[in-house]
């Protein structure tokens, strides 16, 4: 079954990895406002990086939609928060999967949304994100300090792991435009780099685990190892109060022990005007059918009900509130 429905997932994943827009602007409009049956159409939803657990996740909601309503949904690959949230206003995509921290930005319009307050909604919370910094053992790096002249990958442009990374930084006083050689590169990209030797370190934002990273320490074991960067969690608290204390289990990554780390959940968001009914529809599928989705990747074993509703200050859109009702 696992594989069957992995296969399936690729298909979906491959009849949009040219971009995957969004199809139909009306899908569910048909739908009653105060039903919860999905309406008929289409709707994209953007992810994030190939491979990346966005990425996997949102191949497998895309799949369960379209096995359990009328709707057809299809998945695309992007650079992940950042560009999702503002191709989502913008009509490309009609579902985004967002950092809370990026989507807290968007609806207050600071940073990356300087001044211009998005108009978003949230489906639910979902599963959280553990910020993993993994550096080469000679690079000499044992700190988020200690990045000073190195070759850093700060993941994709307008990506949530580039918010959260450059915050890092300049948490640990240092300037990521200056005093860090940041590499602005995919989750591929970067692996590729550690391995080579032209990347001394990389910050990543990503459900646990991350197959690239599985790949990394597979492949290059005691050359690489894993930061605290606890340290700087409550400078990090002062900017948002999302962010929280959490840790990388040593069995994660075959590791010597546990890693702490800083996490930050993960939202599923929506235009201010998507149809109610879809988004009732949707809220439901996530719960109702976890169990398809932790098959796709165990990261979904954390979209739990209980935190469905805690999306501050992003606020639940009426069809979602009626789910989780």
């Amino acid at each position: 079954m696992r594989k069957t429905l992995a296969a399936l997932v690729a298909v979906a994943l491959v009849a949009t990895g040219c971009g995957g827009k969004r199809v139909d602007p009306n899908a569910g409009a048909g739908a009653g406002g105060a039903s919860c049956e999905a309406g008929e159409g289409r709707l994209t939803i953007a992810t994030g990086n190939a491979g990346g657990v966005y990425y996997v996740v949102g191949g497998g909601l895309a799949q369960v939609i379209s096995n359990n309503t009328k709707i057809r949904a299809t998945s695309a690959e992007t650079g992940a928060s950042v560009q999702n949230v503002q191709q989502l206003v913008a009509g490309d995509y009609d579902i985004a999967f967002s950092l809370a921290d990026t989507a807290a930005d968007a609806v207050a319009g600071k940073d990356s949304f300087a001044g211009k307050p998005q108009k978003i909604k949230a489906l639910s919370r979902i599963y959280p994100n553990y910020t993993q910094v993994v550096v080469r053992a000679d690079s000499g790096i044992n700190s988020v300090a200690d990045m000073r002249g190195k070759r850093i990958s700060t993941g994709s442009p307008k990506s949530g792991t580039e918010l959260i990374a450059n915050r890092l930084i300049q948490a640990a006083g240092l300037d990521p435009a200056k005093d860090v050689q940041a590499q602005r590169l995919d989750l591929n990209k970067t692996i590729d780099g550690m391995k080579d030797g032209t990347l001394d370190g990389l910050v990543w934002s990503g459900g646990l685990p991350t197959a690239q990273l599985t790949d990394l320490t597979t492949s290059m074991r005691e050359r690489v190892k894993f930061l605290d960067i606890t340290p700087l969690l409550e400078p990090l608290k002062k900017i948002n109060p999302v962010y929280d204390a959490g840790s990388i289990p040593a069995a994660t990554y075959k590791l010597a022990k546990d890693v702490p780390t800083i996490v930050v959940p993960n939202l599923l968001l929506v235009r201010d005007d998507f149809p109610t009914a879809n988004a009732c529809a949707i809220t439901k599928l996530l719960f109702d059918k976890r169990a398809d989705l932790e098959k796709v990747h165990p990261a979904a074993k954390d979209i739990l009900r209980d935190k469905a509703s805690a999306t501050a200050p992003v606020e639940l859109h009426p069809g979602a509130k009626q789910a989780l009702g």
